[in-house]
C-alpha cells in the first residue's frame, strides 16, 4: 500500500520489519532507545499498548518528524495475569518456559502511530496453546536461539514456537509481534486508497 507520506518504523525488531515488508509497505526503520517502565498499578494487558505510544513519544515535539508516520510496537506475555518480559537469563528464560509449558497464555502486541504529535494506539490480543515441553528440550532451544530478546522467552516462528505450539485462537502476527491486520487499517487513511 502506498502512503501520502513517509513511514517509519520505530523498532529495532527484525520480525516488525519483516511483517510490514511482507504486507507492502515501504518505510525506514529509525528505533529510539526508550525505558520501558510502566505503573505498577496498570492492568497487564495495557502494558503493550502503553509502551508502543512510550515509544511514539520520543519521536514528538521535533520538526524533523513533521508530515511523517511514526509507528512504534511492543509485545508482552501473560499467563494467569503474570508480565513475563524478556529474560535477563538462561535461568529466567528456563522458568518463564516451564511456565508457559502445557499451559495457554495470553500475547498481547500494542502499536501506536504517531503523525504531527498526535498518537493513535492500538492493541490485538491472542490465546496461545503450548503443549508440555521437556526440560531438557527447554534448555536446548535457550542454548541455541538464546531468547533473551524476547518476551516470555520464546519466538513463534522458530524453535519452540514451531513444535509446540497446538493452536492460537487470535493473529499469528500478534504473537510475532505486530498485528498488522489492525496496522492496515490504521495506515489505510494516509493512503491514495482512503476517499476523505
Amino acid at each position: 500500500m502506498n502512503l501520502n507520506y513517509p513511514l517509519i518504523l520505530g523498532s529495532k525488531s527484525p520480525r516488525r520489519k519483516e511483517i510490514l515488508e511482507r504486507a507492502g509497505f515501504h518505510f525506514i526503520t529509525e528505533a529510539k532507545d526508550t525505558e520501558e517502565s510502566f505503573p505498577t498499578d496498570m492492568p497487564h494487558n495495557e502494558v503493550a499498548a502503553f509502551l508502543a505510544e512510550k515509544k511514539a513519544k520520543a519521536f514528538s515535539n521535533n520538526d524533523a518528524y513533521y508530515d511523517k508516520i511514526i509507528l512504534t510496537a511492543d509485545t508482552t506475555v501473560l499467563i494467569n495475569n503474570e508480565l513475563l518480559e524478556k529474560p535477563a537469563n538462561q535461568e529466567e528464560a528456563f522458568e518463564m518456559l516451564s511456565k508457559l509449558s502445557g499451559n495457554v497464555h495470553q500475547v498481547v502486541s500494542g502499536f501506536s502511530i504517531l503523525f504531527n504529535d498526535e498518537i493513535q494506539k492500538y492493541s490485538d490480543e491472542t490465546l496461545v496453546y503450548f503443549r508440555a515441553v521437556e526440560e531438557d528440550v527447554i534448555w536446548d532451544y535457550i542454548k541455541t536461539h538464546k531468547p533473551f530478546d524476547k518476551a516470555g522467552a520464546y519466538g513463534i516462528q522458530e524453535g519452540l514456537g514451531l513444535t509446540h505450539i497446538e493452536k492460537l485462537e487470535g493473529s499469528y502476527f500478534t504473537v510475532m509481534g505486530l498485528p498488522i491486520h489492525k496496522v492496515y487499517q490504521a495506515l489505510y487513511k494516509f493512503s491514495a486508497f482512503h476517499k476523505k
